[in-house]
């Protein structure tokens, strides 16, 4: 059996200059959108966000926690 060969056509995909008005309706009623998918989503937001958050803040707000306690000065110490 013979290899036959394939002719490939390229097709290349362009706006043309006249055409160019199209993009202009992904910003029309931008805050509208973002608030209709906000208002959508909320309780997933949330479900993603709070775990998020929760893992940044709480370290950060112990560490002052951790250096008092790793740092008690020495005449507070007892000596027995």
């Amino acid at each position: 059996m013979g290899k036959t060969p394939v002719r490939m056509k390229a097709v290349v995909y362009a706006l043309s200059p006249f055409q160019q008005k199209v993009m202009t309706g992904l910003w029309k009623d931008l805050p509208d959108k973002i608030h209709h998918k906000v208002s959508e989503n909320w309780l997933s937001a949330t479900l993603l966000l709070t775990p998020l958050v929760g893992t940044y803040t709480r370290p950060r707000a112990l560490v002052p926690l951790f250096v008092s306690i790793l740092f008690i000065p020495v005449a507070c110490q007892s000596k027995y």
